[in-house]
């Protein structure tokens, strides 16, 4: 569960965690800040509210690489924002942080560039015990199944890994069918999953979040095909569901409070449908 999908108060989102009996929690933004801008007292306070009640930190959801590819000044931001993260994971115990492909520009990507500007985040990485997962994401390169499989395989390292949200493919601009198609391609190479749900449009690239189990997504079978498969890492619920739409940029780039508003309801919804799912897989 990732916590500002509840509140800006980890507090709030800690004891709802605990409430629905799960064992750990995703930290994108808290207190209006994002996990890279967090203070290292700040750090520390959110391991003493998570690790009180008997959670984990399950992954940081950076916003590492969601930029331009051919911009220097923000590609040198986002390696300050790999080593903060980085720095944030080794405090709170986190053993993957999340990152993206760069924003998708019209025309076929140009993945030898991503691969080139990928080589001083594995530089990095190679000094630290931890994963950086790549998500699928319709707004960067890697936007399904198959790019990111694509991508991560060209890449060949270890410690770069996939992370699975079969949700963001029904907003694919290709029409990639998330289950069983996106995620065939992704299965042999997973770090951490992300569950939401959505309605597709009428055009391809056009999805709008539901509660999970009212949506498009196949949840029984993604969920079957995950317990088939022996996955023993978190899935991590990720809403984005609200009684009222927020907006494309917050989707997009998710923080604080205009962000968490009415998340509670949604997802405290989201998270029964889910367990009750579960029960019968």
């Amino acid at each position: 569960m990732i916590t500002d999908e509840i509140s800006q108060d980890l507090s709030e989102a800690v004891a709802m965690a605990k409430e629905f009996d799960l064992s750990g929690v995703e930290i994108r933004s808290v207190w209006e800040k994002s996990v890279h801008e967090l203070t290292g007292n700040e750090l520390k306070e959110v391991k003493r509210v998570v690790n009180e009640e008997g959670l984990d930190v399950c992954c940081l959801a950076s916003p590492f690489f969601k930029c331009s590819l051919h911009r220097g000044d923000e590609y040198n931001q986002h390696l300050r924002i790999l080593h903060k993260s980085i720095s944030a994971a080794s405090i709170l115990g986190a053993p993957v942080i999340r990152g993206f492909t760069f924003w998708r520009s019209r025309g076929t990507a140009n993945w030898k560039a991503v691969e080139r500007r990928f080589r001083e985040p594995i530089r990095i990485l190679k000094r630290e015990r931890i994963t950086l997962g790549i998500e699928n994401e319709p707004s960067t390169n890697a936007s399904n199944g198959q790019l990111l499989a694509g991508f991560l395989t060209g890449l060949d390292h270890p410690s770069v890994r996939a992370i699975w949200d079969p949700c963001n493919d029904l907003s694919d601009p290709s029409g990639e069918q998330p289950f069983p198609q996106g995620y065939g391609h992704v299965r042999e190479l997973l770090a951490h999953v992300h569950l939401k749900d959505a309605k597709r449009g009428a055009k391809k690239g056009e999805a709008e979040p539901t509660i999970l189990g009212d949506g498009d997504l196949d949840l029984v079978g993604q969920l079957r095909a995950l317990k088939s498969d022996h996955y023993e890492r978190y899935v991590s619920l990720e809403t984005h569901y609200r009684p009222k739409r927020l907006d494309e940029e917050l989707l997009r780039s998710p923080k604080g409070s205009s962000f968490s508003h009415l998340g509670s309801v949604a997802t405290r919804e989201s998270l029964e449908r889910l367990l009750e799912t579960l029960r019968h897989i």
